[in-house]
């Protein structure tokens, strides 16, 4: 197996939870130099986003429905549906945590048991950005006293509860068209089998 040895790194742009960084890497297929020295390496240039990381959190009530937010994205230009989800911005925090918190921010609830239903990457060809995702059960609402108050596009956040086969379906069909929130729907699914 070839070893992708980087040779050097650039930090192109500081963003507020991305940098866009370059690296020089060896590749396969280098060529074998005249003087039988052995082969020089290939390389090639590659741009990435160094990402912070995420997290999701599944909320699934006492019924097996599962709450869905509407959510404007502005890089894709809809309203979208999702998870309750925020990035990973707080150094060294448990990824649990941040799950709960995000819960409680977007979607007014709080949860008495997490499940982790599994961490992957999200766009590996263009970003180190991985997601955890859990599956939040034993809900409560947040009081209200206590509840985040939300601005920007975060401020017309709606939650709405779906079946959870109508909510696969509507991947299928195209509604919900936010890949994160398909592929949570699946683990949700996946566990729920399991756990049988």
């Amino acid at each position: 197996m070839h070893e992708y040895r980087v040779r050097d790194t650039e930090r192109i742009h500081r963003g507020w939870c991305y940098d866009l960084i370059a690296e020089t890497v060896e590749m396969p297929g280098g060529e074998a130099p005249t003087d039988g020295s052995g082969a020089s390496p290939k390389v090639a240039r590659r741009e990435f986003l160094d990402h912070c990381g995420a997290v999701v959190a599944v909320p699934l009530d006492r019924t097996g429905r599962v709450g869905l937010i509407r959510q404007y994205r502005v890089p894709a230009k809809e309203t979208m549906w999702e998870f309750p989800a925020g990035l990973r911005d707080v150094p060294g925090e448990d990824p649990a945590v941040c799950a709960a918190r995000e819960l409680a921010e977007e979607a007014d609830l709080r949860a008495d048991r997490w499940d982790e239903l599994g961490r992957f990457y999200t766009t590996p060809g263009i970003s180190n950005e991985m997601i955890h995702y859990y599956l939040a059960t034993g809900l409560d609402r947040v009081p209200e006293s206590e509840r985040y108050e939300r601005t920007d596009e975060e401020r017309h956040i709606e939650l709405v509860w779906w079946d959870l086969d109508k909510a696969l379906t509507a991947v299928a069909d195209g509604e919900i068209r936010n890949g994160v929130c398909a592929l949570a729907l699946n683990l949700t699914r996946l566990h729920l089998e399991s756990s049988k």
